[in-house]
This record gives C-alpha cells, structure tokens and sequence, in this order.
C-alpha cells in the first residue's frame, strides 16, 4: 500500500531545528520507517540535493499537499495524514490516514482506487470523512487559491452535517480557506532573464534628455514628452498676459512708494491729496461716521491678531484677558481710536481709554465716547491713573496731522513718556507724515486708503480699506486698483 503515495506532494514538520520540508514522495520504507521527498524545498527554498529521506524519529507533522494516484489526482487540503502512529513510527500506507476527495479547478473529482474510509487527527480538531465516491467540504485557506479560481460551472460544495470537533460546521467556513496548490515547487523564478529584458541604460538616457529639457526639474510624464512650463503651487497656471503690478499711480511723486507681499507697488501719498481724497469721498456719500466704523474694524481685528487672535482669545483663557492701553487726543485720529477701542472690548479685551478733560469736543469723539462707555471699558483722564505694569499692547491716537501744538501740552508729554517706558509695543492709528518728528516710537503703523510718507520711527506700515470706490480716486486723479484682495488690512515694505 505504500507505493499508492508514491508521487504525491506532501509537507513535512521537522520542528524549529530542521524547518519544513516540501517535496514530491519517491520512496516510503515501512521497515525503517522513512519517507524520501525527490526535489525537496526547505522553508521556501529549493535544497542544492535532489532528494532528502527522513526518519519518523524528526517528523512533527506531514501534511499531503496532492495525492497522485495512477493517472488520477486528489487533492487534499491540510489533512496531515502522515503523521506518527500508535507504535511512535511513521505510517507510509492509507491504513493510517485517508485521503479526502476535494473540489479542484472546476470539477469534483471522486476518489479511485483508494482504500475505505478513515480519520486523520490534527491539532484543531478531527476531521470526518466520507466514503469513496463522495464528495466532502473543506476549509479554505485564506492565503491559498481564493474562491475565484474555481471554475464558472462549479459551485461551492455542501456540508453533508456531519460533525466537527463535536460542534455543526458552518456554511460560511467554505469561504475561509482556498484550494490547495496546483503546481510544483520545482521551478524558480528566472530573475536575470527578466532583468535582462529590461534596457536600463536607454530608459536612463531618455529620463536625463527630459531633465535637461526642464531644467534640471524631472517631468512627471513620459521621457519622450515634451517638458511644460513650470508653476510654483500659489501661480496661475491659466495666464494669458503678463502681471502688472504698478496698478495704483498718482498724479505727483510723494519721495516714498512700497509694495505688498504678492509684488504690487503702493506709492505714498502726500498729506494734501489724501485730505482731498476724504472730501471727495464725504461728497459721494462716504461720511466720516462711515469712515470712523471702517477705521475701527480694521484697526480692532489688526489689534486682535497682534494679541495671539485665536491662540488667546478663546472661552478657556478668559483668566488671562489681553490688556490693551487706548491713548486718545481731542481730533479725528482720537475718535478712531474710540471706534477701535469699542470693537475691542466687545471682543473681550480689557481696555483701558486715556482722553483728557476738554472743554470742548468733536462731535464724533462724543458720539464715540458715549458708545464706548456702553461697553464697560475704563476710562482715565489722568497718565496717574494708567496701569504701572505693562500691558499687552499701546494704542497710540495722539498725533493729529494739522495741529501740532498738541504736543506742547502737558497731558500729552505725560502720555508719550508713560507710552515710551512702558514696555509694551505700539500701534499708531493713521499717524502723520515724516515731516513732523513723533513723539512716541512705534512697532506698527496703519495707514488709511493709501499711505503717506512716514518717517522710520513708525515702524512696520499697514494699510486698510476704508472703502472709498475707485471712481472717487479716478476724481482726485489716482489711478487705482485695490490692492487688498481677499482681505482688509495688509502689510506694505518699503522699496
């Protein structure tokens, strides 16, 4: 019975020392109890030997891969049919196991000339077979044929109920476990003989001609083809036309021009033509209480950003409020100060307000002055009364750009020392041409509509829309284009 094996690929266990061997049987001793394997692999590899012989003293387990019987072949998934019988040897005939009849490559095949019925033990269970001639469900291996290979005519075979380690089997485990292995493990793959189809040499060449065709950049497309131009992610790939960007021109050189982060050149204004600008734009309509609540937004959420924005202001850091120094004087500039102090505190920010006792007033720094107080923010008419600690941030509103007198007075030489050593940076509000010296040293500076020619101390120039329509500035003799894009208040550098 032994020589039925014959020919059949089998799986043999030798534990960790020796590893698993695979090979198609040769020759089964029962006397002395070995197995031979002709063309053997072991652990995936193909051995340098022809054949290999084992005694059942260094199997831990066979399994048959494929039964070869005659010209008929059965496969058999995971039976471990060879393995130790009761005398501690190895059983080298079908007394000791039976093979099981399986679906393969599209047909049922029946079991012929095999011996009667009988049960191979594993590890996970015992295993019951049917008689010749019938057929009988297996598990399938995951990593083996999937369900795919089978073949269109045939249909996943039934369990017949019966038993499994004393629990029912299950439909779905048909589909756990694919089919066994149809070919041998005789043949290796031909890795130089693949390689040597591939030309390195001339992809290589064609892959340099198209890097020097793109300078130095390699295309993502094909060697042969042609190299377009190159965009960096924040450019237009659709442009027509070259860029302009001298969009804004003026009717007289101011001695000052700057430019915007994108490149677009932004020439300074003198003090004249920017008041004629805010006449015309209070004639259309462009009232200065417009221009005052534009001021304030811009220059509040310009604020907000320099005190930490969103890292800050947020509803678990209200114990450590941003404290904000607003110096006011009795003009324009002291009434956008107002508005920005306003939006301020209604954003949460502690705000402490400076403005002297007048005995008279803009009315817009008293319409300012009675919605501000309607926020709950502090005010001081004294530089006694402003914080001795430092604060987040100064807010300078003193200078007015016609009267320069102001400086003269006391309160406002107590406000420009007190602002200069608290240590605190400055942003100055519309502040006044280079002509005229400042008397507190600021970080930052926001200009409105266009800039004027400020002088060094004012530090980093801003720009905000205050909204006056391009018509109004075509009416003073500006060509303009905004500048602002997507946003109110952008940087300028100087040029």
């Amino acid at each position: 019975m032994a020589a039925d094996w014959l020919g059949s690929l089998v799986s043999i266990n030798c534990g960790v020392t020796l590893g698993v061997y695979q090979g198609e049987v040769s020759s089964v001793d029962q006397v002395s109890q070995t197995i031979s394997l002709r063309q053997p692999f072991h652990n995936g590899v193909k051995c340098p030997v022809p054949e290999v012989t084992f005694s059942a003293m260094d199997i831990k387990e066979l399994k048959i891969l494929d039964i070869r019987n005659g010209g008929s072949q059965v496969g058999v998934a995971d039976s471990g049919c060879y393995g130790r019988n009761g005398r501690g040897g190895v059983s080298g005939a079908p007394a000791g196991s039976a093979p099981v009849a399986v679906p393969r490559k599209g047909e049922l095949r029946s079991q012929e000339g095999l011996s009667s019925p009988q049960q191979c033990s594993k590890s996970y269970g015992e295993r019951h077979l049917e008689a010749p001639g019938q057929t009988k469900g297996f598990r399938r291996r995951h990593n083996s044929w999937s369900s795919s290979s089978r073949g269109p005519s045939q249909a996943t075979p039934k369990k017949n109920g019966l038993k499994n380690g004393g629990g029912a089997m299950k439909n779905k485990d048909d589909e756990c476990f694919g089919d066994g292995m149809d070919e041998g493990l005789d043949k290796d793959f031909d890795f130089e003989g693949n390689l040597a189809l591939f030309d390195k040499a001339a992809v290589f060449s064609e892959i340099d001609t198209s890097e020097r065709r793109g300078n130095g950049v390699r295309s993502r497309g094909t060697p042969g083809e042609r190299t377009p131009s190159r965009y960096r992610h924040d450019e237009n790939i659709l442009e027509a036309k070259p860029i302009v960007y001298r969009q804004i021109t003026v009717p007289q050189h101011s001695g000052k021009e700057y430019c915007t982060d994108s490149g677009l050149v932004v020439p300074s204004v003198s003090y004249e033509l920017h008041k004629r600008l805010l006449a015309v734009a209070e004639r259309q309509g462009l009232t200065l209480e417009r221009r005052l609540e534009m001021t304030g937004v811009c220059a509040s959420q310009m604020a907000l950003t320099l005190l930490g924005g969103p890292n800050r202001l947020t509803p678990k850091n209200v114990h450590q409020r941003p404290a904000v120094a607003l110096l006011c004087g009795p003009h324009v500039q002291g009434a956008q100060g107002l508005s920005c102090g306003r939006h301020l505190a209604n954003h949460e920010v502690e705000v402490i307000l400076f403005l002297p006792n007048f005995v008279k007033m803009l009315e817009a720094i008293t319409n300012e002055l009675t919605l501000f107080s309607k926020t709950g923010g502090k005010q001081v008419s004294s530089v006694k009364d402003l914080p001795d600690t430092p604060v987040d941030l100064v807010i300078n509103c003193l200078d007015c750009h016609e009267n320069a007198f102001l400086r003269d007075q006391p309160w406002y030489r107590a406000a420009a020392d007190w602002a200069n050593q608290n240590r605190a940076p400055v942003l100055s509000i519309d502040p006044p041409v280079s002509g005229q010296e400042q008397a507190v040293e600021a970080k930052w500076s926001l200009s409105l509509g266009l800039p004027l020619p400020l002088a060094e101390s004012a530090g980093r120039v801003y720009l905000c829309d205050i909204g006056v329509p391009r018509q109004v500035f075509q009416e003073v003799g500006i060509k303009y284009h905004s500048p602002f894009g997507c946003k109110f208040v952008i940087p300028l550098h100087s040029t």
